[in-house]
């Protein structure tokens, strides 16, 4: 069998393992089980996530059985991870519709056929039943508390005057080492990977597996990522970019990687596409030749998208794109207006015949009414990739694009949209 290890480092994948040199020797003696597991914290994964998913993948396409685990138990309680106070507590119906689509959004990044197809696991179908006094005496018993608190999360946290920790995220680093020995039992699952903030929760479910099962466990951690400038990575000028279309538009995603600064590009195609060494040198030759170009941005935002919304988002993303760059918007879909007013493009409602001066007013393209006509006049506006000269201009919709949509763009690079639906 390959081992994926070396390929994981040369991306840049790999913060900590708990004995690479066994590792790599296990990998490479047979097909093997692997986990990863998911939190609902939210009714979506974002950006962030990719990491973990790809690298299960990247696991999958080296001969290896994924399981991707979530977190139906274990996001019920919180994990104390990153956090410098206590998580609010969800209620159960809540965390079980998040569960859910969590469940259907990672399983779309797996291989489900052929010899190693992914798993699908919920914590929850383990823990639900187990009695406090079961779960005390059979895994707790192995827990010591001196070396709980030396776990960075939780030292973090005690060593905080304003802010302490409640037993009941103390509790989750036992909860998710019981998962790890759970999958032990199982599928004879031997590793557990997750981001660096999660080593001492893994470490702990390697030292439970070896404790009561007397069997090798092992652990793999990926870095964090963080952007060349040291800013935070995954967060766009609107928020956090979400894996869920209805929640960051393909489109908005696509333009998330088109802005990655080019002391981040080579970084980026190494962690978050499949590309090959030679493919990634060559684009970053590329970028040092004609950095205005921008090619390894394109293509990066290319395959990333492609990976998280399909053939379908990406070419509606390039087609927003181009529309928007060369000002004629003729070949876009009503789907894809929707896009541009759900990512918050400024937008007004309008009649059916709604004059120009107002709609560039109502849709923050000019602040008065005055400004409005004298940007008109000055050969500042297009409407549909049209420039419009005349101030008594009307807005119809026989000339809106699918009967309802004016795209007006002021200047080079302000746009607006009109839309005939008074509904809306």
């Amino acid at each position: 069998m390959p081992s994926p290890l070396a390929d994981l480092r040369w991306r840049g994948l790999i913060a900590q393992t708990s004995d690479a040199a066994g590792l790599d020797a296990h990998l490479t003696s047979g097909s093997r089980f692997l986990y990863c597991g998911f939190d609902p914290t939210a009714d979506s994964l974002h950006i962030g996530n990719l990491i973990p998913l790809l690298t299960l993948r990247r696991f999958q396409r080296a001969g290896h059985t994924p399981i991707l685990l979530v977190g139906g138990a274990t996001g019920l309680i919180g994990d104390p991870g990153g956090k410098s106070e206590e998580r609010p507590l969800n209620s159960r119906d809540q965390v079980a519709a998040w569960t859910a689509n969590i469940r259907a959004q990672a399983s779309r990044f797996l291989d489900f056929k052929g010899a190693n197809a992914a798993k699908v696991v919920d914590n929850l179908d383990w823990t639900a039943g187990l009695d406090v006094t079961t779960f005390l005496r059979d895994i707790g018993k192995h827990f010591s508390v001196n070396a709980m608190v030396q776990r960075d999360s939780i030292k973090s946290r005690l060593e905080r005057d304003d802010a302490g920790i409640s037993y009941t995220e103390f509790s989750y680093m036992v909860l998710q080492a019981m998962d790890f020995m759970e999958l032990a039992r199982r599928f004879a699952c031997s590793l557990q990977i997750g981001g660096s903030d999660q080593w001492g929760n893994i470490v702990s479910g390697v030292e439970l597996i070896r404790r009561v099962l007397g069997q090798d466990a092992y652990a793999l951690t990926t870095p964090l990522v963080t952007r060349a400038d040291g800013k935070k990575f995954g967060k766009s000028e609107s928020g956090a970019v979400w894996l869920d279309a209805a929640k960051t538009s393909p489109y908005a995603f696509y333009q998330f990687w088109i802005n990655t600064a080019d002391a981040d590009v080579a970084a980026h195609l190494k962690r978050f596409t499949f590309l090959n060494a030679g493919a990634i040198d060559a684009l970053a030759a590329a970028g040092q030749a004609a950095p205005g170009a921008r090619e390894g941005q394109r293509r990066l935002a290319a395959e990333a998208t492609r990976i998280v919304h399909g053939d379908a988002g990406l070419a509606a993303a390039q087609r927003i794109t181009e529309a928007l760059f060369s000002g004629d918007p003729a070949a876009l879909t009503p789907a894809d207006f929707g896009q541009l007013r759900q990512d918050g493009m400024a937008c007004a409602i309008v009649p059916p015949a709604a004059g120009l001066i107002g709609v560039l007013v109502d849709a923050g393209l000019a602040a008065s009414r005055s400004a409005a006509r004298r940007l008109v006049q000055s050969g500042g506006v297009r409407v549909n990739g049209r420039l419009v000269e005349d101030v008594e201009h009307t807005l119809m919709p026989a000339a809106a694009l699918h009967g309802r949509y004016h795209l007006i763009r002021r200047g080079r690079k302000a746009w607006g949209l009109a839309v005939h639906d008074a509904a809306a």
